[in-house]
């Protein structure tokens, strides 16, 4: 039988015997009887097994360490003095057993000091909570977009395009690396071309709305970056909508949309998780949760948002100019004075992807960030230029070979239409969801600069 089952219906049980299977969290003993906190991972709660000096073994089970596999049968029963459940244990069988420098001992480690042993730090109540929000909110994820008609598309890794134009990507190639000398002979490579691993499924995803009218992609995308900043990986998750007949406006009603369903699902479902985080992580962190879904989200150009960042009497670090991207401190300083989430559309082209719809000023791009309070950036999102001579015009302004793209821009000639998207990373929202700050802690196995170990 699995706590979670056990927990959820615990007065059933009640004066019958059970069969667990977990893992001991704590193990405290006197002379005649002792204690196990006592997990099986199945939830967040723990179960508290007591024995005595009845058992056949008690000897071996008052010397059994933290990290022991076990089998434990018993009858569930009140705790003296609580209301609470525990398992008098009958019969406690060792499966597996842990020597005394078991890593993970009760008792508060450090993060960094977790990330060494990140095989194990799923074992932490910590991480328990973490990774079972990643996993609740993948869930909403998946459960908001097919409840509402989407495909679900699986953008491919590798890739001959690249979709932001950074260049800062990982490179695919089945050549000796000891033979190439810094020149890569790409006519002579697995694919005969310069490949990549991929910073996004947008590019593909078009293909597929324009045939389904919504669909979405999840999955891991790659950024050959060389930083150590608290919110980048070199692996990372990505959501992308995109949505056929959609214009700009369209596709912030999705984005608060989908966000708001996500929180509050996420709320719903892992009460326990939210709780411990915002008694340990973030403190308020419920009440942030709960103020975002019943949110109205605000909306602004970014002209607008240049002129309020002007006009604040505040002194900023970097200042706020027209026709230029905003710094975190000016995210912050935006969803403070609207006092929550911020639509921030219509942004100077010359900042933004060429995939961007053109607006009629010629100056601006229908692109939109989403702003929320204490997380900053956490979606961007576009209409997508359908018109195939302003593509074609955009990226011979920009430097690009539209020969190389021929089927994107090849969209816009066979039965295109307007249509529009988003992406958001998933590792950007579990940071919001769960207070963890750093993307090292919300993704099981951390890839960054110099580091990929397991």
């Amino acid at each position: 039988m699995d706590i979670k089952e056990l927990l959820e219906n615990i007065k059933d049980y009640e004066g019958k015997n059970v069969t667990i299977n977990g893992w001991i969290r704590n193990n405290r003993d006197s002379k005649t009887f002792g204690f196990i906190d006592f997990s099986d991972g199945t939830c967040f709660k723990h179960l508290q097994v007591v024995y005595d000096d009845t058992l056949k073994n008690f000897a071996e089970v008052k010397k059994l360490l933290v990290g022991c596999a076990i089998e434990v049968t018993g009858c569930i029963v009140k705790s003296k003095g609580n209301q609470d459940y525990e398992l008098k244990a009958e019969k406690i069988t060792l499966v597996g057993n842990c020597p005394a420098d078991y890593p993970i001992q009760p008792k508060r480690h450090t993060r960094e000091f977790l990330r060494e042993v990140a095989y194990l730090r799923p074992r932490t109540n910590l991480f328990q909570a973490v990774f079972r929000v990643r996993s609740v909110a993948a869930y909403a994820i998946h459960k908001y977009f097919q409840d509402r008609g989407y495909v679900y598309f699986h953008a491919p890794l590798i890739t001959a395009s690249d979709c932001e134009g950074a260049g800062e990507m990982f490179q695919v190639t089945t050549l000796p690396l000891d033979k190439l000398n810094g020149q890569i002979d790409y006519g002579k490579d697995f694919f005969g071309k310069m490949t990549n691993l991929t910073v996004s499924g947008q590019l593909e995803a078009e293909t597929f709305a324009l045939a389904y009218k919504k669909t979405y992609t999840f999955g891991p995308t790659f950024r050959a970056e060389n930083s150590n900043t608290k919110t980048h990986a070199a692996e990372f998750w990505m959501i992308e909508p995109e949505i056929a007949f959609c214009d700009l406006e369209g596709d912030m009603n999705i984005m608060e949309d989908m966000l708001k369903y996500i929180v509050k699902y996420v709320l719903d479902n892992a009460p326990d998780e939210i709780d411990f985080f915002d008694k340990f992580t973030e403190k308020g962190l419920k009440d942030k949760l709960t103020k975002l879904v019943n949110s109205a989200f605000a909306r602004i150009d970014h002209e607008e948002a240049i002129k309020i960042l002007k006009e604040a009497k505040v002194e900023f670090e970097f200042s706020p100019e027209y026709g230029e991207d905003i710094a975190k401190e000016h995210e912050k300083y935006l969803t403070e004075y609207f006092d929550g989430p911020v639509f921030i559309k219509n942004w100077p082209k010359d900042i933004k992807a060429f995939y961007m719809k053109q607006n009629s000023d010629n100056k601006t791009v229908a692109a939109v960030d989403l702003e929320v309070p204490g997380a900053g950036e956490l979606m961007g999102g576009s209409a997508r230029e359908e018109n195939y001579d302003k593509l074609i015009s955009r990226m011979t302004e920009l430097g690009m070979d539209p020969k190389s793209m021929d089927w994107y821009l090849n969209l816009r000639r066979f039965g295109g239409c307007p249509h529009a998207g988003f992406g958001m990373g998933f590792e950007r929202l579990l940071i919001y969801l769960t207070g963890v700050d750093n993307i090292r802690d919300v993704i099981p196995y951390p890839r960054t600069p110099k580091a990929c170990d397991y």
